[in-house]
């Protein structure tokens, strides 16, 4: 079974998109590709990529696909599935299940809402929803887990079992990060901001289960900056974080600096400053905070908290920086130089052998990017529906499945195939592999010396070179 069609529209309404491959709410789909040999693996990613026929995502040799959630369908009780699935997470789920929580960043004029029963605003369509898939892929029941927010773009899951969503948006009693429980929505806590963790544009949470620290990304178009919040209460358990906690910016040693500068592989020394929680960027402004364009995902793996720019670097291609806290020490992991290898990085994820995967929001065929320890770069799947962005990309607690959403037409995916099998060591390699050699610009021998007898960067440099300006 197979979905068909023109997808050249910004918006399609559910009549069309079930017409078109004559879906109903509990309708499955699998892609009919002829997936053939199982791929080796004695080189980074899983092969090259299959056209589906459904049109709807490619993806290597032997893997397929279902979906399993769309925007208009039926959610248990009745009330429709929100739509702009967003950020997601998975949680172990009673027997063999696998709980979904799933982000919807809508605004108050944007249909379907999330129709909950204990919101945090009456007048706000945002929240978050849950999904329960059974070990076949299936899905068993889906159901509101929070309601009443705004603008529920990423977030991320906590050591203890939550879902932290944050509000990408400064409106009025907006702009928070709320705790989300998989197995018991709607709770007070679900509707309860947690003002400590300050109002701004929130992008992505991770937290560092040594410590209890959350780490925090600032999604703003003008400048934004990366935040951490030190809990009063480090116990892992749901509410603690709302017991009270300082929330800090990053600053550098060396002073103010627009992190999109960095030199490949250059590392920073990072010093650590309260902020004002009511005005938090305004303050990391005040303070020579570490500038970076836009920042967009987040996760916390092996020791190393990832975080990507989307339009940070020479080629505003993306880049995806590494922060080290037992050394805190920041590091310019990756860098996009070509749209190839690299376009707009949005949600990241480590994955359970230890290969760092991000989703693309370029605009285009976006896709799931993969970079392994060893720094090669390759691609797992491809968006065919050229209308909306891949987001909220995670992994079963098994590593057995692949879930991520596409944000309109609004689906959730289940995508599985001959993963490699989970390796906690290979996610701490990964927090300590070196950065993939030359991701700055080729530049002449004699603009390398030139650098160096000035103190330059090679950006800087070739910069220099392209606007005529010779550096000598």
């Amino acid at each position: 079974m197979s979905i068909q069609g023109n997808w050249q529209s910004r918006r399609i309404n559910r009549r069309a998109f079930l017409g078109l491959g004559g879906m109903s709410a509990a309708a499955l789909l699998v892609s009919g590709c002829d997936w053939g040999a199982r791929p080796r693996r004695d080189s980074a990613g899983y092969g090259p990529l299959v056209a589906d026929p459904g049109g709807v995502i490619d993806l290597p040799s032997n893997f397929q696909y279902r979906i399993i959630s769309e925007k208009g369908s039926t959610l248990s009780d009745g009330a429709p599935v929100p739509g702009y699935p967003d950020g997601m997470a998975a949680f172990p789920g009673p027997g063999d299940t696998t709980i979904l929580v799933r982000n919807h960043e809508l605004e108050p004029d944007e249909d379907p809402p999330v129709v909950g029963r204990n919101l945090y605003g009456s007048s706000q369509m945002g929240g978050t929803t849950g999904i329960v898939v059974g070990s076949d892929r299936i899905k068993i029941e889906d159901y509101v887990t929070s309601s009443g927010t705004q603008r529920n773009c990423a977030g991320g899951a906590t050591p203890w079992g939550s879902w932290l969503t944050c509000e990408e948006t400064r409106n009025t009693d907006h702009g928070y990060v709320f705790e989300v429980m998989p197995d018991d929505p709607e709770n007070d806590l679900s509707k309860t901001p947690i003002r400590a963790m300050g109002s701004f544009r929130h992008e992505a949470a991770g937290v560092d289960p040594a410590t209890g620290i959350v780490y925090l990304t600032e999604d703003d178009s003008r400048v934004s900056f990366l935040y951490r919040y030190v809990p009063d209460d480090p116990s892992p358990v749901p509410g603690a974080l709302h017991k009270g906690g300082k929330l800090q910016v990053m600053t550098l040693e060396q002073g103010t600096f627009n992190t999109d500068l960095a030199n490949p592989a250059q590392k920073f020394s990072v010093v650590w400053r309260h902020v004002n929680p009511e005005e938090p960027h305004e303050a990391a402004e005040e303070l020579g905070a570490a500038r970076f364009k836009r920042l967009e995902g987040a996760y916390f793996a092996g020791g190393a908290f990832w975080f990507d720019d989307t339009e940070g670097g020479e080629e505003r291609l993306g880049q995806i920086f590494r922060y080290l806290p037992d050394t805190d020490a920041l590091e310019l992991f990756y860098e996009g130089t070509k749209p190839k290898k690299m376009h707009k990085p949005d949600n990241v994820v480590v994955t359970p052998w230890g290969d760092l995967w991000f989703a693309e929001n370029g605009g285009g065929s976006d896709r799931i990017m993969g970079i392994t320890p060893e720094g090669q770069v390759y691609a797992f799947a491809s968006n065919r529906l050229n209308i909306s962005e891949l987001a909220g990309p995670c992994f079963s607690p098994d590593g057995q499945t692949f879930f991520v959403n596409i944000q309109d037409p609004g689906v959730t995916l289940a995508i599985w195939g001959p993963f490699v099998r989970p390796n906690t060591g290979a996610r701490s390699r990964m927090a300590r592999a070196m950065p993939p050699e030359r991701l700055g610009p080729d530049i002449s021998g004699e603009l390398a010396d030139a650098a160096e007898r000035h103190g330059m960067s090679r950006l800087e440099v070739a910069a220099y070179d392209r606007l005529g300006v010779s550096p000598a």
